[in-house]
């Protein structure tokens, strides 16, 4: 159950990652 729950963890902050990734290159792409 433990390790469930860490790699449920593990996933959300890696897609949190990519959300930040992908915003910050949209917004680089707007100011261009």
């Amino acid at each position: 159950m433990f390790m469930k729950d860490m790699i449920i963890s593990f996933i959300l902050i890696i897609l949190l990652i990519i959300c930040v990734l992908v915003g910050v290159a949209f917004l680089t792409l707007l100011e261009r």
